[in-house]
């Protein structure tokens, strides 16, 4: 399935009034979040909003104390990460939980290995490995690689592709860029594009704006365990942004910083001299 850039189908996701208690700290309160078929929707703020707790209730490895979860319209209950991945639902933690002395096409039928006379079926799986990759359009010397050999780039590329074996409806990506150069960086946004353009919902967490800004359609801020604001991307600027995640109180007043003002003029020798030149 083709999705144009920049642009988004029906609801796949809605989270409604999320609340999740750990004794006596209120992680989340009353956290809305959705997300749209081939839709990039960024979920940002400072440490302890609330990110992480929201993402792993939606993994299933925390159950909401209330609010209400609906997958294409319809409510359902993620007790578990089986759960998760049972209703289409992917996430790639940052640490990318790899098996590093494993190839490429093991890393990826892991726990799904196709078989064949009770034998496992490789060439299949390599097949299939490299037809995923292709329309990923990712870059990778060899499928039977060890990941250990691989870049930063080309192993959060290889999570990706993983994630993918079971045709997930949402992807969550966990700080996917933290920790890459430059152009490995540029590799991941493009793979987070692929993702969209295949008609996924890709739900990004990431403290980069650069990033935020560069790839994603919609952008949900949240402080201290609630929202705090969402954006078009393609209208917000990162000043916004930065007085949403701060707790500024009015971001539609926070501007672009303009130039400084001129130098006062300093008398020097009895002559006032002007920043012009004239004395």
């Amino acid at each position: 399935m083709s999705v144009s850039p920049r642009r988004s189908g029906d609801h796949v996701l809605s989270m409604r009034g999320i609340d999740k208690r750990f004794g006596a700290v209120r992680a989340l309160s009353g956290v809305d979040f959705s997300v749209r078929e081939g839709e990039v929707v960024a979920l940002v703020g400072d440490n302890g909003a609330g990110k992480s707790t929201l993402v792993k209730v939606l993994a299933g490895v925390h159950g909401p104390d209330g609010g209400t979860i609906e997958l294409d319209g319809e409510l359902v209950q993620i007790a578990s990460p089986a759960d998760a991945q049972e209703l289409g639902i992917a996430t790639i933690f940052q640490d990318l939980a790899l098996c590093e002395n494993l190839d490429v096409v093991a890393n990826l039928w892991l726990g799904r290995e196709l078989t064949e006379s009770g034998r496992l079926d490789e060439v299949e799986m390599e097949e299939r490995t490299w037809v995923l990759l292709r329309e990923l359009a990712a870059k990778l010397p060899s499928v039977r690689v060890p990941v250990s050999t691989l870049s930063g780039g080309q192993r959060q590329t290889v999570a990706i592709a993983r994630s993918l074996i079971g045709e997930p409806r949402i992807v969550i990506l966990d700080e996917p860029t933290a920790a890459l150069g430059v152009a490995q960086t540029a590799e991941v946004l493009n793979l987070i594009e692929r993702l969209r353009d295949r008609g996924h919902g890709v739900v990004l967490i990431s403290h980069n704006l650069t990033d935020v800004l560069a790839v994603a359609d919609r952008i949900v801020v949240l402080r201290l365990g609630r929202n705090n604001g969402e954006f078009d991307a393609e209208e917000a600027t990162s000043e916004v942004l930065i007085a949403a995640i701060t707790g500024a109180r009015d971001v539609s007043r926070v501007e672009a910083p303009v130039d400084p003002p001129p130098p006062p003029v300093i008398p020097l020798s009895g002559a006032r001299r002007r920043r012009d030149g004239e004395t």
